[in-house]
């Protein structure tokens, strides 16, 4: 599987994870199903750009540095429209971007020569 793809699939996965923990919020537990959708649109961004990154460049600690910068981000864009929850929106944010960029340099196919 290319590394774009794989961060695509295990990005929209784990952003559906990564939105569930706002259940642990309980002034937000009413909007749940939104914040799971928007989690997952995020987690699927962040994954393929991270497996474009990873296509590029195949160091495991650029990886993990650019899944992380790119998790964050987005997660930080998120908590900013909110006005508050910053650790608790950043925090899954920022491990879905490790783990995402860990497996696309680990595990994805590099692109094929030709």
């Amino acid at each position: 599987m290319s590394k774009p793809v794989l961060g695509l699939i295990l990005g929209g996965v784990l952003g559906v994870f990564d939105g569930l923990t706002a259940w642990f919020t309980p002034e937000v537990r009413n909007e749940l199903m939104g914040i799971v959708i928007g989690s997952t649109f995020k987690g699927i961004i962040a994954g393929v750009a991270i497996g474009y990154f990873a296509r590029k460049f195949r160091s495991l600690p650029l990886g993990l540095a650019f899944g992380l910068a790119v998790g964050a981000f987005l997660a930080f864009l998120v908590a900013y429209m909110q006005g508050k929850y910053y650790f608790e929106i950043m925090l899954p944010g920022s491990i879905l971007g490790l783990i995402v960029g860990f497996a696309t340099q680990k595990y994805g196919e590099p692109k094929a020569a030709g």
